[in-house]
């Protein structure tokens, strides 16, 4: 137990440190403050209201000002939803962000009823520290730790090395004309393992493709299968593709998207539809409106008054029981009838999932969930599939002391250790030219990995109105600024801004990707024959200024307004994809430090999201001692992919 005890004190000073991150950046600013950082909407006012499921009430509300502007707020935050009316009793309510949609957000809060003084104005919606989540990794270590003589222990044991993993059972191959040798492999290791099965997918190797596949199969055995992954992005993926599959899928908690796609499978969104519903609601509102005459009474003390107020709140309690009863049942049916119920692994502890147990648990992105969260879910199930890939973005750990102390290593890496034959390789990408691939193939995953046919030689390249090909690029470009003078920056702000990080910038840096960007762009006569282009960074103040710029520039503006143009940092880029990919590396010091760079694994994540074309743009001189540059740097020059920004520069 040893590994648990220490995985809970690691936690403690995520823990920790997140909270108190959240009061220097966050709580004890003003309100002007956090509204212009985007970590609270006010004013607002509120478009919709009603009751959600369970006994808990919903608010939508809508900016009326900073519209459109960039926020923090997302699904799945705690916040507080709050009057500035002077003189108003309880003048806050707590609740969590159901989805946010441009302007708009719905809240579900934790109250029976909405508040009286949401009529009064002076709205406003404020983050909160989110303690919910580590509750409930602490809770289910604690499960863990406890579990005897049962299945949780032995997936335990298996897990942390202690026990074998039992004999696969005897199934016969997977054939399915869809998935290449290895991807039916690995479909077949998920029906037949009786523990666990790794499924280990780098970029463009149809992952979840392989997934759906495998659930697709597990739904003909099991009555329910639980698909899980750490964010609620994640999670509406997996629902959309499992649903466009046929299955028949159930999507639990907060949702990061509303289009239809992923509304039409949310619980709620089912429930809605029901026939029972329309009774559900009414019996829900009778009752708030006995609670709202309730309320009325309080301030009267004669004999009648409180008869009333007493009958009135009784009569609240016995609607609210048979609502409830009702609603119960309704769920019941709808989830019992599901072949497939996704959420995130917090989600997996949501209320109406309590009872439930699952034959397998598939968890996608494995290797971004915090070991204590790939848990929750692991409780309520016999076997477990966990996908993902450790060369790629690693779960956010805001502690260093927990960071090296192990909290970063996902459970998914342990298992690669500890269970070398439960791991499946998909080893065919689809994304990506081959010397795209190549450089990532050999530094992470042993040359193990091929280009399929149909990805292996195709290549950019213009063509006229007559459909002739015009120009035909490289697929591989690095652009050394190494001599020019583009030092790095540190953020325009965090000299005079404490609350900012100092995020490093390179204002040249950006000037000179404009300037290829443009040349490259005069290559292509036809505008409606512009390729997709990503530009990422991993240093957020370097995004902020490309931005900027793209958004200034007559030619890309329009490109960027379409989405053919993505500017975006690494990180919020993952699971994406362009033609053309963009990577402005930023860091030019005389001492050779390079900061986030360092995170080969954040690199690994920006160099394959390009399919035709990818562009890297740095300073050889401040890079070139990093061994893993270093390689980059040989391997460009190998490939005749090497050029000074010099050529660009008038």
């Amino acid at each position: 137990m040893d590994h648990f005890t220490h995985l809970l004190s690691l936690l403690q000073r995520e823990r920790d440190e997140d909270l108190q991150e959240f009061l220097r950046q966050i709580r004890e600013r003003p309100l002007a403050e956090r509204v212009e950082r985007g970590y609270s909407w006010y004013p607002l006012q509120v478009v919709q209201m009603g009751f959600a499921l369970g006994d808990k009430a919903f608010v939508v509300v809508e900016r009326t000002t900073r519209r459109d502007e960039p926020h923090q707020l997302r699904s799945g935050q705690t916040v507080r939803f709050f009057t500035q009316t002077p003189h108003v009793d309880h003048p806050e309510k707590q609740g969590v962000i159901n989805f946010v949609e441009r302007n708009r957000m719905k809240i579900i809060l934790n109250a029976r009823d909405v508040p009286d003084w949401i009529t009064l104005g002076q709205l406003g919606v404020d983050q909160l520290f989110d303690d919910r989540s580590y509750q409930e990794m602490e809770r289910a270590l604690h499960k863990v730790m406890k579990a005897k003589g049962d299945r949780l222990a032995e997936l335990r044991d298996i897990l942390t090395g202690h026990r074998k993993a039992a004999e696969v059972f005897e199934t016969a191959p997977v054939a399915l004309s869809t998935l290449n040798d290895s991807q039916q492999a690995a479909v077949t290791a998920i029906l037949s393992n009786r523990d666990v099965t790794v499924i280990h997918g780098p970029p463009g190797t149809g992952k979840t493709t392989t997934l759906v596949a495998a659930i697709s199969q597990l739904v003909e055995k099991e009555s329910t299968v639980l698909v899980t992954a750490p964010s609620n992005t994640a999670a509406d993926l997996l629902t959309e593709r499992l649903a466009a599959a046929g299955v028949q899928v159930v999507r639990v908690g907060n949702i990061s998207r509303v289009d239809e796609s992923v509304m039409l499978h949310t619980l709620d969104s089912i429930i809605s539809r029901h026939p029972d519903s329309k009774n559900i609601k009414k019996v829900k509102i009778q009752a708030a409106e006995y609670r709202r005459q309730a309320r009325q009474h309080k301030r009267s003390f004669g004999y009648e008054e409180r008869r009333e107020r007493e009958h009135l709140k009784l009569q609240a309690k016995e609607l609210e029981a048979w609502a409830g009863t009702l609603e119960e049942r309704l769920v019941e049916q709808i989830l019992t009838s599901a072949q497939a119920i996704t959420c995130t692994l917090v989600g997996a502890n949501h209320p109406v999932l309590e009872r439930y147990r699952f034959k397998t648990c598939v968890m996608d992105e494995a290797a971004q969930a915090l070991e204590p969260a790939a848990w929750i879910p692991i409780i309520k199930c016999s076997r477990v599939v966990l996908a993902g890939d450790p060369f790629q973005l690693p779960p956010t750990v805001k502690s260093q002391e927990a960071a090296r102390g192990g909290l970063s290593k996902t459970l998914i890496e342990r298992c690669l250790e500890l269970l070398p034959d439960a791991v499946h390789l998909l080893d065919v990408q689809y994304r990506m030219h081959h010397t795209i691939m190549d450089f990532s193939n050999q530094y992470f995953y042993a040359g193990a990995l091929k280009a399929h046919e149909s990805v292996v030689g195709h290549r950019l390249l213009s063509l006229d109105k007559e459909g002739d090909v015009l120009t035909l690029f490289e697929p591989v470009l690095f652009v050394d600024t190494a001599g020019t003078g583009f030092e790095e920056k540190i953020n325009r702000d965090a000299g005079k801004d404490t609350s900012r990080f100092a995020s490093k910038y390179n204002p040249e840096e950006a000037l000179l990707l404009r300037e290829h960007l443009l040349k490259l762009l005069e290559q292509f006569p036809d505008p409606a024959r512009y390729p997709s282009i990503g530009i990422l960074s991993p240093y957020r103040e370097q995004v902020n200024y490309l931005e900027e710029m793209v958004r200034e520039d007559e030619v890309l503006a329009p490109l960027f307004a379409t989405s053919t143009l993505v500017v975006s940092t690494i990180d919020g880029f993952q699971g994406q994809e362009r033609d053309i990919i963009y990577i402005s590396l930023v860091r030019s010091n005389p001492k050779s430090e390079i900061g986030f760079l360092s995170d080969y694994r954040r690199m690994n994540v920006a160099m394959t999201r390009a399919r035709k074309l990818l562009v890297v743009i740095g300073d050889s001189a401040t890079i070139g001692n990093n061994a893993f540059y270093a390689r980059f740097l040989e391997y460009c020059e190998q490939k005749g992919a090497y050029q000074t920004a010099w050529e660009y520069m008038k």
